[in-house]
């Protein structure tokens, strides 16, 4: 490798580096340009010795818009996520509580998510999320801060979903930026977003997540019915995928349209919200997807 390409200022790219030599070349080039604050993101990340994505590329962490949260717009919300490859297809799990169902009938290959290269992106962020946590945690504080800014200017009331295609608990002190959780560095955002993880639900009828973050309980079929029924009668909502279309009612519980939009946390409290299956989803035979009625 003879030279290290400029980079734009605050941008973020992995270098390309197979050898041992080709790293240790790296390492030398303009320390005093690359290594500096985490703020700054003017640094770069040995790719271990294998090809991740182009040098000249930048690596965004976030999008502003799939073909579901986009119709927020209408109501005068941008949703700003982060599609990480799910369960354990970048070779670290983003989704403990999968079941079968879930994995087989994932969004991750929804829409544009059936391309080649969306995939590696997807499967680099992850890797990326889980070797270099600290620096992810400081580009995602960078990104947010100028799309927040962003949607102000546009008169858009911002808000962030960051499990598109995953199920991480970035509530924890693992995923802590500066001593404090992503949601605290933001707190007149409101963030939300779909969970199996029963312990994250509790936390979150206990008051005990961040106050500007809304869980919506995701039914698999490993779900007990009873469970389903006892976060609806203490005014939560769980998600329930339906075969072809949506009823009325399903188990004597109201079901609401959920793919009006994505805006979950202005659902009314105590329903079912209803999805019709997608993609894969349609030939799924595990419980998954519900009959209706």
């Amino acid at each position: 490798m003879r030279h290290c390409p400029k980079l734009k200022d605050s941008s973020l790219a992995v270098i390309q580096a197979k050898t041992k030599q080709e790293k240790k070349r790296i390492s030398s080039l303009s320390p005093k340009r690359w290594m500096q604050s985490m703020r700054e993101i003017k640094f770069f990340i040995l790719a271990g010795g294998k090809f991740l994505i182009n040098s000249k590329s930048i690596m965004k962490l976030l999008n502003s818009g799939n073909s579901k949260t986009i119709k927020g717009l209408a109501h005068g919300y941008v949703t700003y996520g982060i599609h990480l490859a799910p369960s354990k297809l970048s070779g670290f799990n983003t989704c403990h509580w999968a079941s079968e169902g879930c994995s087989m009938a994932c969004l991750n290959t929804a829409g544009r998510g059936r391309m080649t290269n969306v995939q590696k992106a997807r499967i680099n962020k992850t890797k990326f999320l889980f070797q270099h946590r600290e620096t992810f945690m400081a580009q995602l504080h960078k990104e947010l801060t100028a799309g927040v800014k962003k949607a102000y200017k546009y008169d858009k009331t911002p808000c962030v979903r960051l499990n598109l295609t995953s199920d991480i608990p970035w509530e924890t002190k693992p995923f802590f930026f500066e001593g404090k959780s992503i949601f605290d560095h933001f707190p007149d955002v409101t963030f939300y977003d779909y969970t199996k993880g029963s312990y994250r639900m509790r936390k979150f009828i206990d008051g005990k997540m961040p106050k500007n973050y809304s869980l919506t309980f995701s039914r698999s079929e490993e779900t007990e019915l009873e469970e389903i029924k006892e976060l609806v009668s203490k005014v939560h909502n769980v998600a329930v995928v339906f075969r072809d279309k949506l009823p009325k009612t399903w188990e004597g519980m109201q079901v609401v349209d959920g793919d009006d939009t994505d805006l979950r946390f202005l659902d009314p409290k105590g329903v079912i919200i209803g999805l019709v299956e997608k993609g894969l989803a349609k030939k799924d035979e595990t419980g998954f997807v519900v009959e209706p009625k």
